[in-house]
């Protein structure tokens, strides 16, 4: 099944809103776990992209309070999302949340132990400006965490996927996961990606739907 894209940035309140109320605690819990298991150990300064309503990093500060978090998205509704989010959770001194997108962003320094990413590969038409911009802001031995879903093989199978994980969630929900997976990648596409950008990464499927590419700057 070819790519079918979907919108790069969620502007709409109401769809945002909808996002944001949606259950990803499972997967954005197994992304922060996952992530601090593997390589928790040095991390003081994460940049997250594409932060979305701002769980991950929230997640991630609850977690690992030491953690200074620059949270970036591209969408104002989203921004503002995370912003109130963070204010609720008091985590203010902990996370930054900013507007901005990829290619671009205006970070000069490379100063993150981490750049982390999660479910926002397939909202860029073009997924290699997200790989030259971690090959831009990241240093020697930065961790590069990044989870996405995966391409299925047919839109029948990606209905089959929103009716087994989002049958009680909203239409407006429901519609856009199935867009999603329809723009998203498969395992081979982002693995071709990253040796275009020349990084030493890893890619691997981890659940019947998602996606990891991790791995420490060279």
């Amino acid at each position: 099944m070819k790519r079918v894209l979907e919108p790069e940035v969620m502007e709409d309140e109401a769809q945002a809103a909808a996002y944001a109320a949606a259950d990803f605690s499972s997967s954005n819990q197994m992304f922060v776990d996952g992530l601090l298991e593997r390589y928790g150990t040095d991390l003081r300064t994460v940049l997250d992209i594409g932060c979305g309503p701002g769980d991950v990093p929230i997640r991630l500060a609850r977690t690992r309070p030491s953690i200074q978090i620059a949270a970036v998205d591209a969408s104002d509704a989203m921004v503002s999302l995370a912003e109130r989010a963070v204010q609720r959770a008091n985590l203010a001194n902990t996370i930054t949340v900013l507007k901005g997108r990829v290619p671009g962003l205006r970070f000069e320094g490379r100063d993150f132990d981490a750049i982390v990413s999660k479910d926002l590969l397939h909202h860029l038409p073009d997924p290699m400006v997200f790989w030259d911009e971690v090959k831009r802001l990241a240093r020697a031995r930065t961790v590069v965490y990044v989870m996405d879903l995966f391409r299925p093989a047919s839109e029948n199978d990606a209905a089959d996927i929103v009716e087994s994980v989002s049958a009680n969630e909203p239409e407006t929900l429901r519609r856009d996961f199935y867009n999603s997976l329809l723009a998203a990648l498969t395992v081979q596409e982002v693995q071709e990606q990253i040796e275009r950008a020349g990084l030493a990464l890893k890619v691997a499927a981890v659940s019947e739907r998602h996606l990891l590419v991790e791995g420490l700057i060279e």
